[in-house]
């Protein structure tokens, strides 16, 4: 389980990079709805296969809405703020997500959160602000983000309803079951979104970069990730799945230098560190006895 973890993790920082060199090639709503219609439509012959398709119920459909809602807010400010910040200060931000996560969870599904979980977070929140600033204490003080920066904070407040909200709404049904119609619920607020954006676009002139780009998300960030993310909610609860996200900004360093980015600043380590650590501890056993 924490193996798939990691692996839908790493993917999903990948996103970051992928998303910040096509987010000017569409407008962030048409990525998002290209993005999720794709992947709709390469999971469904997949979920026919396995379990067939069956029509869901009012209730399971509105709980299907709601976890789509989340996501579908949280991509569209992920691709907007990349048109205004770095990758790396999208993905330190990203790591205030378990902190956010753990509140709603704590409220939705009555998760039990002990003191030293509530230090861990703090630890993460502490170590991501780091990276966002650069190890600039003046600037950490101030807290002086970018637009881009407020804007992907936006999403994350979003998105921190989503595991908790998996927990609440899921009637037993498969994983896969669950991420297809959260995918494909998904597509329908972006069509709505939308509106006749879709019918106004020029297709033809996307760059071919651009395309590539929202194939990758579609079926290695979205489908295997969405996958990962609901069936280990179920298993060993939302604070613990969504703590893996403080490895994003040592994984999106990695990512980056790969794709000959080069390394950040020697300012921003010590925080990368502290949200390693922060993950450590999360997934120390001391907290066995609080899920």
């Amino acid at each position: 389980m924490h193996g798939q973890l990691v692996l839908g993790r790493a993917l999903v920082t990948t996103s970051f990079t992928v998303g910040a060199a096509i987010t000017h090639g569409l407008a962030p709503e048409l990525l998002t709805l290209l993005r999720f219609t794709l992947a709709t439509l390469l999971f469904a012959p997949y979920v026919i296969w396995r379990h067939g398709l069956t029509i869901p119920s009012l209730r399971a459909f509105i709980g299907y809405c709601c976890i789509s809602a989340t996501v579908v807010t949280f991509f569209w400010c992920m691709f907007e703020a990349l048109r205004l910040t770095s990758a790396l200060n999208a993905a330190a931000l990203y790591t205030l997500l378990p902190g956010i996560a753990a509140l709603y969870a704590v409220i939705l599904v009555k998760e039990r959160i002990g003191g030293p979980r509530v230090g861990a977070l703090a630890l993460g929140a502490v170590g991501a602000l780091w990276v966002i600033f650069k190890g600039d204490w003046d600037l950490f003080v101030a807290l002086e983000f970018n637009q881009g920066d407020l804007i992907f904070l936006a999403g994350l407040f979003a998105m921190g309803f989503y595991t908790p909200l998996v927990r609440r709404f899921n009637r037993n049904e498969p994983a896969a079951v669950m991420a297809f119609w959260v995918l494909a619920t998904g597509t329908l607020w972006l069509a709505l979104l939308n509106n006749w954006a879709v019918f106004e676009q020029n297709w033809a002139a996307i760059e071919s970069k651009t395309l590539l780009g929202v194939a990758y998300l579609s079926v290695f960030t979205t489908i295997i990730s969405f996958f990962i993310m609901q069936h280990a909610t179920l298993y060993i609860g939302p604070t613990r799945v969504m703590s893996y996200g403080y490895l994003t900004p040592a994984l999106v360093v990695g990512f980056e230098f790969i794709a000959g980015n080069g390394l950040p600043v020697s300012g921003v380590l010590p925080g990368i560190a502290l949200t390693i650590a922060a993950m450590i501890v999360l997934q120390s056993k001391i907290f066995e006895k609080e899920q």
